[in-house]
């Protein structure tokens, strides 16, 4: 980030308070998007599932699941890096901020 009025990266604490909080905000963001995604998944899997129950009485999960499947270990692991990313942004300021700020998100 470069500061207007010396052309230099910020190096002035409120400057990097600013892109810390905005980089957090981001990542909040981010992890609470992948986690709908996720249920966005589990709830096509389970509308394969039930509409092909209604079909047959044998169902073939198979045929279905393969591509969710990956999706949901995409998004898992994406899920998992997001959140250790957070939890190392948090850790590294620890004193600086209040364990409620982001007691929402999930390590």
């Amino acid at each position: 980030m470069q500061n207007p009025q010396r052309g230099s990266i910020a190096d002035q604490p409120d400057d990097r308070n600013d892109a810390y909080q905005s980089v957090v905000s981001d990542l909040v963001s981010l992890i609470e998007h992948v986690q709908a995604s996720l249920l966005l998944v589990e709830r096509a899997i389970a509308r394969e599932a039930s509409a092909g129950s209604q079909e047959a009485d044998i169902i073939v999960l198979d045929d279905v699941t393969p591509p969710f499947v990956k999706a949901t270990a995409a998004l898992n692991a994406c899920d998992t890096n997001l959140a250790i990313a957070l939890r190392a942004l948090l850790d590294s300021k620890a004193p600086e901020h209040h364990p409620s700020d982001h007691a929402r998100i999930s390590a």
